[in-house]
């Protein structure tokens, strides 16, 4: 359907028509433009989002943990999905919205042109249109005149008294308006066809044609807007498979979660390499009581065998002091921590091999460095030397010296190094040899040191220091023995041994609460490691302090009442 037959005369209605597909064109523009400024600022928030739960740490210091590296494997992706959202606002950026900035532009100006040559085709038929006009009424005039000319002749011709020359003047006045009558008619004629030429060309040629290109124009606008719709889904339905790999990697990352690695991983971390402590022999005091007329009432059963034969031993009152005491906080706050040495003394033996065999692969890697380094500097030595005039071969001695000097360094590092781990080897498999000795019997016969510091096979034959190893405090009758008070707790009565510990390796003691100890001396235990790391002991001299954990190897007395 043709707008230049259908829509003739509609000329303002379409340029009312063709503004308003412009307008609208613009508004999709607007459009598509706030819809990529979405896109972009969701990919700088998921940008951001990444950065900021992205570990900070070096790639050595990151945990290992499956459920720790899938999460980090989430954040890639997650990274990488929000790269594809930005190709998607790049591409409605460049092939929408620019494309229809472009566009826009082109069709106001082709859209101008068209309207400026439909207003000059409609001016050009006015000017016609008054040019017949104007002889129009130029002929009504000279008609007139000339009808007025012809009375006035006709009635001085019948006038009598009218003089011959008064006649011929009207009749030569009446000849000349029917003369210019007659031209004005001529002129009329000539114009009115003249019109209504151009007024046929005007409706059936120069407007169909102008309203042909503005309907040419506006049906391209549509097609272009039809075009651009596509491209905007089109931009992101391209990114769609990519985005469905980055999700497809995020359930990956999900599947490979193995809580038995990550725990294995926990105990490879955390595994100090201590054996746990085996059973520790009852301890008779009894032996040297008189059982006269007592047979009835005392059992001859130990505490820890009617405990497991179900009937119940005494239980400690919680409002006796010891068991106040044995409950009381850490005066100086959270329990020091051991410092750090040099050779990772101050750890457990397990990671301390670990910590030796990590600093030596790196000491290792920085000896091939200055190696790689000094074997680049002589072949660059042996160049000079060869073409002088390349460089004097003198100028890197110093640099040869120097890294020589640093290879002798590591070196002397490593050995001292392997030293104290090939220590730290020996003595775990010592001890596992012990250990694995002493689970072979139920009373750990030989070798095992009992709290005194004598050596007993027989429970029943060991040597008791009564100095070290008082009797439990009888109400109201305090104990006179000056070892049983700790002087950081002279507000509390002394808490009691519950068993005993020998120490695998000596310790400084110089944080304030802890004691000094040497390796393989004899302490008691009068406090359990409340899970911080440190067990509080007292030596047979009777100070006390929290030694650690994992410095020493336990024995708990069966009977843990006191000694």
């Amino acid at each position: 359907m043709s707008w230049g037959t259908e829509l003739w005369d509609q000329f303002e209605n379409l340029d009312k028509h063709t503004q308003w597909g412009i307008d609208f064109l613009e508004r999709y523009a607007k459009f598509v433009k706030e819809r990529l400024e979405i896109e972009q600022n969701y990919a700088k928030q998921l940008r951001n989002l990444v950065k900021k739960y992205c570990p900070k740490r070096s790639k050595d210091e990151e945990p290992r943990f499956t459920s720790c590296l899938s999460f980090y494997s989430i954040l890639n992706e997650l990274n990488d999905y929000a790269g594809q959202r930005e190709v998607v606002a790049e591409e409605m950026a460049h092939k929408v919205y620019g494309e229809l900035m472009r566009y826009g532009q082109d069709l106001k100006a082709e859209r101008k042109h068209h309207l400026q040559e439909g207003r000059k085709a409609q001016q050009y038929l006015d000017h016609c249109w008054k040019q017949m006009d104007n002889s129009k009424r130029k002929f009504e005039r000279e008609c007139k005149e000339a009808e007025k000319s012809q009375v006035t002749y006709e009635r001085l011709d019948n006038d009598i008294n009218a003089t011959k020359s008064e006649v011929e003047k009207a009749k030569a006045q009446f000849y000349l308006r029917t003369h210019m009558a007659d031209e004005s008619k001529n002129e009329y004629a000539a114009q009115l066809q003249n019109f209504n030429a151009e007024q046929w060309k005007h409706f059936n040629n120069s407007i169909p044609n102008i309203f042909k290109n503005l309907q040419d124009m506006d049906e391209r606008r549509t097609v272009k807007l039809g075009e651009t719709y596509r491209s905007f889904a089109e931009a992101e339905r391209r990114v769609v498979p990519i985005i469905s790999k980055c999700l497809e990697g995020m359930v990956s990352a999900a599947k490979a979660v193995d809580e038995r690695r990550d725990s294995a991983i926990v105990v490879e971390s955390f595994k100090s390499g201590f054996e746990p402590p085996g059973d520790f022999p009852f301890e008779d005091f009894s032996q040297n009581l008189s059982r006269t007329g007592l047979d009835g009432s005392i059992s001859n059963t130990p505490k820890g065998d009617r405990d497991r034969d179900g009937v119940p031993g005494p239980r400690s009152d919680p409002k006796h002091p010891m068991s106040r005491t044995k409950n009381k906080l850490w005066l100086f706050g959270k329990k020091p921590k051991a410092p750090s040495l040099e050779d990772f003394s101050h750890l457990p033996p397990e990671q301390r091999r670990k910590r030796l065999q990590q600093r030596i692969d790196e000491l290792n890697k920085e000896l091939q460095k200055e190696m790689d380094q000094r074997d680049a500097l002589n072949k660059m030595k042996d160049v000079y030397e060869k073409n002088p005039q390349m460089g004097d071969p003198n100028s890197l001695q110093p640099k040869i010296s120097e890294t020589i000097c640093n290879m002798e360094k590591l070196r002397s590092e490593i050995h001292k190094n392997e030293t104290w781990l090939s220590e730290v080897e020996g003595k775990q498999s010592s001890r596992g040899d012990r250990r694995h000795s002493a689970d072979n019997h139920h009373h750990t016969p030989q070798g095992r040191e009992s709290p005194e510091g004598s050596y007993t096979d027989d429970t029943n034959q060991e040597h008791h220091t009564p100095h070290h190893r008082t009797s439990p405090p009888q109400p109201g009758h305090p104990n006179p023995d000056p070892h049983e008070f700790d002087d950081e707790f002279d507000d509390d009565d002394p808490l009691p041994v519950i068993g005993h510990c020998k120490a695998l390796y000596s310790f400084d003691g110089q944080n304030e609460g802890t004691l000094v100890m040497k390796e393989d001396e004899v302490l008691y235990i009068i406090e359990e490691d409340k899970g911080d790391g440190w067990t509080r002991a007292r030596k047979q001299s009777g100070e006390e302090g929290y030694v650690p954990t994992s410095y020493v190897e336990i024995t708990m007395e069966k009977n843990s009442k006191g000694s």
